[in-house]
């Protein structure tokens, strides 16, 4: 229980701790130990403003959906640059409305980063309510297949794991 009060997020404390090591450019006694000390105080400090965590139910399906976003990612690069390297092809760039049946904000702002972080799409706005995120798409003359896709690829994934 004192661990867990000293140390209320481990993973993100070595992560701290090993950024820190590897900006001071060598590693000394100094640099670990000041390494150590933000890794310890950072999240210390900070842990008031952190939401709990839900637990996942499916760590399986986690990886899986981390490995899918990584494709996701990888293959939106392309077909951006694709859009970008012809030129005389002009882009049709479109804000859909996207309905959220998610309820917990954790999976919600997962959902939300996910969509941010593929190329050509972006998460503009969340209603107030809760029901619905704001996407701007950089190309798509299908807004009804862009919503069935983002639900099938990465909401319905996010109700399995957290929901």
């Amino acid at each position: 229980m004192l661990i867990k009060r000293c140390l209320p997020r481990p993973i993100l404390s070595l992560i701290l701790t090993l950024v820190w090591i590897m900006l001071s450019d060598s590693i000394t006694y100094g640099s670990v130990i000041m390494g150590v000390i933000l890794g310890v105080a950072i999240p210390l400090m900070t842990q008031r403003f952190w939401d709990a965590q839900p637990a996942v139910k499916k760590p399986m399906l986690l990886l899986r959906y981390t490995l899918r976003v990584m494709l996701d990612i990888l293959v939106a690069n392309l077909q951006v640059a694709w859009l970008i390297a012809r030129p005389w092809r002009r882009p049709r760039p479109a804000f859909i409305e996207y309905p959220l049946t998610l309820k917990r904000d954790f999976s919600i702002t997962l959902l939300a980063s996910t969509i941010s972080l593929t190329p050509g799409t972006i998460s503009a706005n969340l209603r107030l309510d809760g029901r619905s995120l704001l996407i701007h798409v950089l190309d798509t003359d299908d807004e009804q297949g862009i919503i069935e896709e983002i639900y099938n690829r990465y909401e319905r994934p996010l109700m399995e794991i957290y929901e």
